[in-house]
């Protein structure tokens, strides 16, 4: 039976908010990168080895962000505000809680922490600097992202759009007038980055609190009640939370033991690396968009007893998700070449980089449907099926480079490569779970949709 209009209004009202949201981050990630990248080959890597250290953190904050993103699009489904607002309120409150001591850590051994990766004194150097900006001012990182989750979990991707946008538009000066000591600014050289984002974070901050103060759909942060920590309500959170959060965490601590590996093979490659981590994530941004809008209304459809709907959501979302990111994928081996030198004119970085992005197209239909499927599992309170397949690819692509790259003398394109081995089975696996339906039994017998 054809799913109706609307549902793929739906879907598409709530995607490409967030697409254009990620590519606004991803862009003005790519413009810092460039700025970045006429400093030097240390400072380009340098500023890429720390912000893997970034996505660390940010994995660690996905407990409460993803659990609390569904935990609120349940409520919503049941139309349950009252119990949205408090997610709402708990949210900020834990993230808080939970960023302050890894700031401390993160400042303290920022340095300490570049040199684990070899790198050389120069990129440690770099980094070091960049990530102790970044860590001092982690609560105007963790708030938006709490707070934008919530919003996207109840239906709102609009608000969070906004304030990425306001973000960047603050950012962008900032940054370009730190880094080069431009309009009437001290020149801060690849520092001048970090406070740029600092300075943008800080007003996304702003405009998101502002919205859930006003009760953006339904959802508001107004009033004593609900500030206190509780006890059942976080352990809710985070009980569909940790598996999303270690989940993230493995990905981002095997794409830094990958940037070690990659250390390893020059500055080059390490320049390299970070020019097609720029390519993933622009690569990524429909799959993040449909994901999250196959995660929001699978999560309503089991608050609103209707999941049927939510499964046609969930379908819907991965054809758009396959069309978006295998065109990504043509694009990429077509312009490789100009993309790579679009970040630096160093031929032997430019080759690397643009080797490097062929395997990365043509994984890109597979990461589609994992992406979305996945999704649509987190919507439904199944936290850990993801996890699994996360772990099984990204950790058997890096131990697969650990062992075969120095041996061989293989370099950054062969590590690539070896996610074509892995994604065409977490691929699979992730589409035969979705399939089978049992997630639609599981969340309503344990309660979800109350």
């Amino acid at each position: 039976m054809p799913a109706p209009k609307s549902l793929h209004w739906r879907v598409f009202q709530l995607a490409w908010p967030v697409i254009t949201e990620n590519l606004l981050q991803t862009m003005l990630g790519i413009v810092d990168t460039i700025m970045v990248g006429r400093l030097g080959a240390d400072a380009l890597a340098g500023v890429g080895t720390a912000q893997q250290y970034l996505f660390f953190l940010i994995s660690i904050l996905s407990a409460v962000s993803i659990g609390s993103a569904i935990l609120a699009a349940h409520a919503i489904g049941a139309r349950d505000h009252a119990t949205a607002s408090r997610v709402a309120k708990q949210s900020i409150v834990w993230g808080v809680t939970l960023a302050i001591p890894l700031a401390v850590l993160g400042v303290i051994f920022s340095t300490a922490l570049m040199h684990l990766l070899g790198v050389t004194e120069a990129v440690a150097r770099i980094g070091g600097g960049y990530l102790s900006i970044t860590m001092i001012a982690s609560v105007v990182l963790v708030i938006p992202f709490t707070a934008g989750a919530v919003l996207r979990g109840a239906g709102d991707t609009r608000t969070p759009l906004i304030a990425t946008t306001c973000a960047n538009l603050v950012n962008l000066p900032v940054a370009f007038g730190l880094i080069f000591g431009a309009l009437g600014m001290p020149a801060l050289g690849a520092n001048g980055s970090a406070w740029g984002a600092v300075a943008g974070r800080l007003v996304s901050c702003v405009i998101l609190l502002v919205a859930l103060w006003r009760g953006r759909v339904d959802v508001t942060i107004r009033g004593r009640h609900g500030w206190l920590p509780e006890g059942n309500l976080a352990r809710r959170v985070v009980g569909l939370g940790a598996p999303a959060a270690v989940e993230q965490i493995a990905i981002s601590a095997g794409f830094t033991l990958l940037t070690g590996v990659v250390a390893h093979l020059g500055t080059d490659a390490l320049a390299a690396q970070r020019i097609v981590g720029n390519a993933l994530g622009l690569s990524l941004l429909p799959g993040f968009g449909f994901g999250i809008a196959a995660t929001a209304l699978v999560g309503q459809s089991i608050g609103a007893t209707t999941p049927d709907e939510g499964e046609r959501a969930a379908y819907i979302a991965t054809q758009g998700a396959l069309i978006w990111m295998t065109a990504l994928g043509v694009i990429f081996v077509a312009l490789r070449f100009p993309l790579a030198t679009a970040f630096t004119s160093d031929t032997g970085v430019v080759q690397i980089a643009a080797d490097s992005l062929i395997p990365l197209a043509i994984v890109q239909p597979l990461w589609a449907i994992e992406f979305v499927l996945a999704g649509a599992l987190r919507g439904a309170g199944n936290t850990r099926f993801p996890l699994f397949m996360s772990v099984l690819e990204i950790w058997g692509t890096i131990l697969l480079g650990i062992a075969i790259v120095g041996p061989l003398h293989l370099g950054l394109p062969q590590v690539w490569a070896g996610f074509l081995l892995f994604a065409p089975f977490t691929a699979y696996l992730t589409w035969w779970r979705f399939r089978r339906g049992d997630w639609k039994r599981a969340a309503l017998g344990l309660g979800l949709a109350g």
